[in-house]
């Protein structure tokens, strides 16, 4: 059974009720740019689910996206970012760089970059997503791979938070 129905079965049950239902997803895209020669990542996820986390775990109100945001907001996220979401290319765990973040709506959108890959050699690429998980036993965090023509897709969660593409 493909993603899109899997999604649609875990979905539908959820839009039967007339109450609203919190449901807690992040979605983040992971795809490969020759022109930057850099793995490039964007990452989704609910303003006020990531507030949460932050407040629980450094004791701060950064109030996103309000006129009173703090101006450490970049600092925080990006310290929580590289806890809980790791990347690996060829088994060996790689730094990201945080470029930056921007809102849309309910929703904080973060860009970040691997620099430097050497495409060519990279047998595979693995992603530990933990976002979340710690507070909201729920959260499932979608992480789409599109890279060098080859598209796949997983839900991660918290007893199932890693997931790799072979390129070979």
């Amino acid at each position: 059974m493909n993603l899109k129905k899997c999604l649609l079965i875990l979905v539908l049950p959820l839009l039967a009720f007339t109450t609203a239902h919190k449901f807690y997803v992040s979605v983040t895209n992971v795809s490969y740019s020759e022109k930057d020669d850099a793995i490039q990542i964007t990452s989704r996820i609910f303003i006020d689910d990531l507030e949460k986390v932050l407040k629980e775990r450094y004791d701060v109100n950064l109030q996103m996206a309000t006129e009173k945001e703090l101006p450490e907001v970049d600092v925080y996220v990006e310290k929580y970012l590289k806890s809980k979401f790791l990347i690996f290319l060829d088994n060996e765990q790689t730094q990201f760089t945080f470029i930056g973040k921007k809102y849309d709506n309910d929703i904080i959108v973060c860009y970040f970059e691997v620099p430097k890959v050497n495409f060519n050699t990279l047998k595979n690429i693995a992603i530990i997503n933990e976002v979340l998980t710690d507070v909201f036993e729920e959260q499932q965090n979608v992480v789409h791979f599109k890279l060098n023509n080859t598209k796949k897709s997983y839900v991660l969660s918290r007893d199932n938070n890693k997931g790799m593409l072979n390129l070979e």
